[in-house]
């Protein structure tokens, strides 16, 4: 198919309609939208499925490593089966994922709504750089690359309005209809893309996409059982041990070790002259590996922080998803803002300076959280430090993206895509799983050694199940203890221990992700000190 420019005689690139935008705009808000609404809708899946926090989280990993352990795959059926009609395909199953949700009876079943939709996110996120590569050029390439991080930006305003106003006042499942809608919005849009024509001689590297694939799944399923498995040692939870160490850390070394094959296999195919799953050119320079270090650190901030929220705000304070909308959505309109602002800054500062500037917003915004935080999200101090927060990580998402994009050639569109799907994905799962995993597991610490020092017996923690420590809101627990021995009293300070230990956990955590944030300033000092536009479109590399 024609591509949708046209250059008139000075040699000049003319302008192209934004209408083709319209779907690869609508196809990142539907995603985005699925995926945010997730936590939004904690309690009330929570409620509806009977289930714990950590089980429906799992809905919320399970997309993201599904997404990323086939993404690569799927650029290469998008470039063999051509762009469009793959994606027309992968929007419609999408929709019946969107349906499943709705309907679901069962955790088991959101669980499997998630797979289903990651596995088609898992093409759409490739083809939507794809077509903006092909229907767009210059600087209004850029804009377009901007639009999708605006547009996942976007995405949470209107889900945490949505699953707040929504799971307020009619359940958390219609934000699913609304989404299923939307699919054939986008489908019907679909009709006025662009793009090349299919390549039937595109081979698929099934032995590197069961390595990569196997790879992130391993990766994954290790950070998301680390508190439940243990972090070194089996813990009694785990499925089995190997010399009692934990299968967690067992699973994370097979993810690191195949994801190091994954890459030694693909520089074998390139020698042999057959084509790899994806071209590492995308990654052959020390910025371009920067960029994609720092875009990973950023999202599994971002999805630590969305995880984090939420839990508190309606397990913790046992308030409804509305209150929660409330709490998030000055941070996901500067999100929204500065995604689309940042764009304006690119002739006047190098991706460098943007990129540094941001981690020391999100750096310093972190440990601002960590020290005026309290048991209520909603007070001046804090949503000040989520607006901060969020202009740093908005910048950062549509930056580095764009440094990936124009670092690289067109015809690596799709890899490109790709490899920022991967990114974006594991990093959201990881984030999501390490930041349940530590906050229970520091919350088990400060519990256990606030009950040491307390007044209550060691009966009556059996009796009640403190044990088994997890987050729950202060109503729950005085519900839990009602039953049980305690007296008034006992029950007054058990409620104490409960709150200053699930603070404490609060604080610890929010200074982690800021440790995190301050170490992402190091990969960032390799990207470019220039504006990448201003280079000429790169030749092909040779792979280091």
């Amino acid at each position: 198919m024609a591509s949708a420019h046209v250059t008139d005689s000075a040699g000049e690139e003319s302008r192209t309609s934004w209408t083709p935008l319209l779907a690869i705009f609508f196809a990142q808000v539907l995603m985005s939208i699925n995926v945010t609404a997730l936590p939004i809708s904690l309690s009330g899946m929570i409620e509806s499925f009977d289930a714990t926090p950590t089980e429906v989280s799992t809905g919320i990993v399970t997309y993201g490593l599904v997404v990323a352990a086939l993404v690569m795959t799927g650029a290469k059926l998008g470039q063999k089966f051509g762009w469009v009609v793959v994606f027309r395909v992968v929007i419609v199953v999408f929709a019946a994922a969107m349906v499943l949700m709705f309907l679901a009876p069962a955790v088991w079943v959101m669980i499997t709504a998630q797979a289903l939709a990651g596995a088609s996110a898992a093409i759409i996120v490739p083809a939507l750089v794809a077509l903006i590569a092909e229907n767009y050029r210059g600087e209004q390439q850029a804009t377009a690359v901007g639009s999708l991080g605006s547009a996942r930006a976007g995405s949470g305003v209107t889900a945490f309005l949505l699953g707040g106003i929504l799971g307020t006042y009619a359940g958390w499942r219609p934000v699913w209809m609304i989404l299923t809608a939307l699919a054939v919005v986008v489908f019907a849009l679909s009709f006025k893309l662009r793009s090349d024509t299919a390549d039937r001689s595109v081979v698929i590297d099934v032995v590197g996409a069961l390595l990569i694939g196997v790879s992130v799944v391993s990766l994954t399923l290790g950070f998301n059982n680390l508190n439940d498995w243990g972090a070194f040692l089996a813990s009694d939870d785990a499925p089995f041990s190997v010399l009692s160490v934990s299968p967690a850390l067992l699973l994370l070394l097979v993810g690191v070790l195949l994801g190091q094959l994954f890459f030694a296999w693909t520089r074998h195919r390139v020698r042999l002259g057959r084509t790899p799953l994806i071209s590492l050119d995308v990654v052959g320079s020390k910025s371009e590996r920067s960029a994609v270090y720092a875009l990973f650190v950023v999202v599994a901030l971002e999805a630590a922080l969305n995880f984090t929220v939420p839990l508190y705000i309606q397990v913790v304070q046992g308030n409804t998803p509305l209150a929660t909308s409330v709490a998030m959505i000055p941070f996901n309109l500067t999100v929204f803002v500065a995604a689309m602002v940042v764009v304006r800054f690119y002739k006047r500062f190098s991706p460098r300076t943007i990129a540094l500037t941001s981690f020391l917003l999100t750096t310093a915004a972190l440990v601002w959280l960590a020290f005026v935080v309290t048991n209520n999200w909603e007070t001046v101090a804090t949503i000040v430090g989520l607006i901060v927060f969020g202009a740093g990580q908005g910048a950062l998402v549509t930056l580095l993206f764009n440094v990936l994009v124009t670092s690289s050639p067109k015809h690596l569109a799709g890899d490109v895509g790709s490899l920022r799907g991967t990114t974006q994905n594991l990093a959201s799962a990881v984030g999501t799983a390490l930041a349940g995993a530590m906050l229970v597991g520091v919350l088990g610490l400060v519990f256990a050694a606030n009950m040491a020092s307390s007044s209550l017996p060691e009966s009556l923690r059996r009796e009640a199940g403190l044990d088994n420590v997890n987050f729950v809101s202060n109503d729950d627990l005085r519900a839990a203890l009602r039953p049980t021995s305690a007296t008034p009293e006992q029950t007054d300070d058990a409620v104490r221990i409960n709150s200053d230990a699930r603070l404490r956990a609060l604080k610890i955590g929010l200074l982690a992700f800021a440790a995190v944030s301050a170490l992402a300033i190091v990969p960032v000092r390799n990207l470019p000190a220039f504006d990448p536009r201003e280079i000429p479109d790169p030749k092909p590399r040779e792979t280091v």
